[in-house]
């Protein structure tokens, strides 16, 4: 029989590595804001203040300036998980490692990840749209002027030396790649999410990340796969939402925070419940915004 404990442990590890490597977010897992929780729920953001610079004086020397720490508490949103079990019938005991990670990795590929993106995605274009950092136009024959728009006033609010990008829908991303103009001036660029280095297309520095439609909406429903007729789990867009067509900001704007990411796995000799394997996965996650950067934060939304 496998050691459940050191499978588990396995997976857990392959797991946190695929939701930053294969989610289009997942880069801002590397983004510290050096939170400290206190109790299960609650994470203490940092915000400091410093005073600007006054005249030397060569008699009395330097003016006195302030520093302030700031702890604002932020409440972790997405508890989500799922449990699976396996018959012992469909499965032998040497072959259960490999299979558990064939389910668990599908399970990641097709649920977990394309839900991350599309709850970090929506609560960030919320976050422009509520602020009214928005930029308008038509995909059809002005795309690049929504991304330049929303590029020069991030760099105006923040700074012009920030290092931004910008995910955009299928739309917007045929749209820039038919302009003109924009073909002789996209090119790859490296781009590090966690340990993985990989290409993207770039447009003045700025990184371009094309998402998928389903994970590119403004509000959705995701299911507690209790509740009627949402058994099935998983997340929709609500009956209101809009299409995000691009969506600007820093690339150290905001932090996916993760207080748990965790796969239990029982053999059928210790599940109560059926003679079966039994796989538990957890992720309790959200995304945070330094109030600092939040101005810098522009949508597109149609």
């Amino acid at each position: 029989m496998p050691n459940t404990i050191e499978l588990a442990t396995k997976l857990t590890d392959e797991l946190d590595k695929a939701l930053v490597q294969k989610t289009v977010t997942g880069f801002m897992a590397d983004n510290n804001m050096r939170g400290k929780f206190v109790g299960t729920k609650t994470v203490m953001i940092p915000e400091m203040n410093v005073s600007g610079l006054g005249d030397y004086d060569r008699e009395t020397g330097f003016v006195q300036g302030a520093i302030s720490v700031s702890h604002t508490p932020f409440t972790l949103q997405m508890d989500r998980g799922r449990t699976f079990m396996l018959d012992r019938e469909d499965n032998d005991e040497s072959g259960v490692a490999g299979l558990a990670g064939q389910i668990m990795g599908e399970f990641m590929r097709t649920q977990v990840v394309p839900e991350t993106d599309a709850y970090v995605l929506s609560k960030l274009a919320g976050l422009a749209v509520t602020k009214e950092q928005t930029v308008t136009g038509n995909t059809s024959d002005g795309a690049l002027k929504i991304l330049t728009d929303a590029i020069g006033k991030i760099q105006n609010a923040i700074s012009y030396d920030e290092e931004l990008v910008a995910f955009v829908d299928s739309k917007m991303w045929a749209a820039l790649q038919h302009t003109t103009e924009l073909n002789r001036q996209l090119c790859l660029t490296d781009f590090k999410k966690g340990e993985l280095n990989t290409k993207v297309h770039s447009y003045n520095g700025v990184a371009i990340l094309p998402v998928p439609d389903n994970r590119m909406k403004s509000a959705y429903t995701f299911n507690d796969g209790t509740t009627e007729g949402q058994e099935i789990g998983g997340f929709v867009p609500t009956g209101a939402a809009k299409s995000i067509g691009a969506l600007v900001l820093p690339k150290r704007a905001a932090s996916l925070i993760k207080k748990t990411e965790q796969v239990r796995i029982f053999d059928p000799a210790h599940n109560l419940n059926a003679d079966a394997w039994k796989f538990d996965y957890r992720l309790y996650y959200d995304v945070v915004v330094k109030n600092s950067i939040s101005g810098g934060i522009y949508a597109y939304v149609y």
